[in-house]
This record gives structure tokens, sequence and C-alpha cells, in this order.
């Protein structure tokens, strides 16, 4: 769906802003239609999105932002006034700019959130925007591209967009799912990853990393955690836990050195044979 729409409203030389930490595939989807990529970092301190940031990366060349909320990595649900923010922010872009800046909202963790948290779609701030949605993670399945791209009732040119997401589909061939997989997602829709066990999962990793002296946010979704690291170097921090047989991801791969990411999907077994060793971790002299 992201390459669908990417392709559908980039010309060679548009510029596609998204946020950072990203789902690391954002910037070749961007770069494979020859559009330059933007990274705009969130608030460190937050995860939030940084709207004064976004708004000083956009250019006359600027075509679409790409929002992921709740955020892979970070867990972050971006909060209705802070979407209401970027929605000014895009439509004051697109007055000055003479054409419509987009908003690419990613939703794959839309119905993975905690504590009964309601998903607020960055979509409904804005009109000129595309929902893209996916049930790789719901299912977790993350490997069949199976999902559905939307757009709002009172999107400016629907008809005309609509269209040109529909040519663009057909031109790209391997973007349409198989038959198989089309007729179980009526069925598939009404299931989804046991929520449950992923905020106890959560709960308990947040509890053990503080505890050890970690600094980590509680993601308000998604199933990741997003602690900072103790060594300066994530990289060789990320290969200690690996040779004591804890696997997570180095953030420097994500555009956040210093930082790892932890998956939640992980067993009940995994977590708790995991927890002593990021205790153990954290007490480990820092290499010079």
């Amino acid at each position: 769906g992201l390459a669908v729409v990417i392709r559908a409203v980039c010309d060679a030389g548009d510029e596609v802003i998204y946020l950072s930490p990203p789902w690391f595939f954002y910037d070749a989807l961007i770069r494979a239609v020859g559009a330059k990529a933007v990274s705009v970092k969130v608030d460190p301190r937050t995860f939030d999105l940084d709207v004064a940031a976004i708004e000083g990366a956009i250019t006359p060349r600027t075509r679409a932002v790409i929002v992921n909320s709740p955020n892979n990595p970070t867990g972050r649900l971006y909060p209705r006034a802070t979407l209401d923010r970027l929605a000014a922010i895009l439509e004051r872009a697109s007055v000055r700019n003479g054409r419509r800046v987009y908003l690419i909202s990613d939703e794959a963790y839309s119905r993975i959130l905690f504590d009964r948290r309601r998903y607020e779609s960055p979509t409904e701030s804005y009109p000129s925007s595309f929902l893209v949605y996916t049930f790789g993670k719901q299912l977790l399945t993350p490997g069949e591209r199976i999902g559905y791209i939307c757009l709002p009732p009172d999107m400016p040119e629907r008809e005309a967009m609509r269209g040109a997401i529909t040519m663009t589909q057909f031109v790209m061939g391997w973007a349409f799912p198989n038959a198989t997989l089309q007729y179980a997602v009526a069925e598939l829709d009404r299931a989804c990853i046991d929520l449950a066990a992923l905020q106890r999962r959560r709960d308990l990793m947040v509890a053990a990393l503080s505890d050890a002296g970690y600094q980590v946010h509680r993601p308000e979704g998604t199933f990741y955690l997003m602690p900072r690291s103790p060594w300066p170097d994530d990289a060789a921090f990320v290969r200690h836990l690996r040779e004591r047989d804890v696997l997570v991801l180095p953030g420097y791969l994500i555009e956040m050195p210093g930082y790892f990411r932890i998956s939640l999907t992980a067993s009940d077994a995994m977590i708790d044979k995991a927890i002593p060793v990021f205790a153990a971790a954290m007490r480990e002299p820092v290499p010079a």
C-alpha cells in the first residue's frame, strides 16, 4: 500500500518527509520513484511529533509527509492535538506551494493499542490523506503483504485520486495479493494478536528494565520497546547481548543511535530468560 501511494502521488524530484526513527524501508520506497527522502527527528524526550521541525523541513518540492501512529519503533501514539497542528501546517503549505502536500498515514499498528486506548487516525484531521493498513501486524504475519488503502470522503478530487491509485496498482502488478488471501481476509478481520499477553509483557519488561537502570518509555501501542543503550555504541551493546542469546535490533539501523529495539512478540519463556541478561549487561563495564 505504501509503495502504491508514494508512486501515485510523487514525481521524480519531489520530496517526502518521514519521521525518524522510522520503519527502515520508507527511504527505499521514496527513492525508488526518484523522489528525495527527508528525515525529521521526533522529540527525543517524549518520542512525539516535532511539529515545528516538520514545518521547517517543508519546501516547494514537498509532496507528502508519512506519519506512523502508533509508531514503530517507539510505540508512541500521537495525540489528536498534535495531529491537528500538523494538519494546519500541511494545509498552509499546500496553499503556499500551489499544490497539495499529502499526508500518508501508515496505520499498520492501529489495532495494537494498550490500556484500552482509542485509536485516532491522523486522516481525521486532514482531508488530503491516505490511510494505509496492513493485516500483517494484527495477525502477526508481517510477511504477508495484504491490506488496503482508504481515502477520506471529503478528500479533494477524491475520485480522480482513487483512479490514480487503481491504475498505479495495475501498473505495479505485484501489489495484488493472491486470491486465497483476499477471500480469507473477511474472516480474519475479526482475529487479532493477543493484546492482553502483549500488554503483560510490556509491563513486565518496562518494570524490569527500569529497575535495572535503563531509560525506557512505556509504549502506548505496537509490540516494541525502545530503551536507551547503556553503552554509547549501541551496535557493540547489541553484539554483547547476542553473545548471551538475546537478540535485539541496534538503534543505528533505524536512525536512532544510542538506543535498541526489543520485540514483545517473543514468548513468555524467552522474555523471562532475557530479563536477567539485560540486568547483568547494565552492570557490565562500558568498553573503552
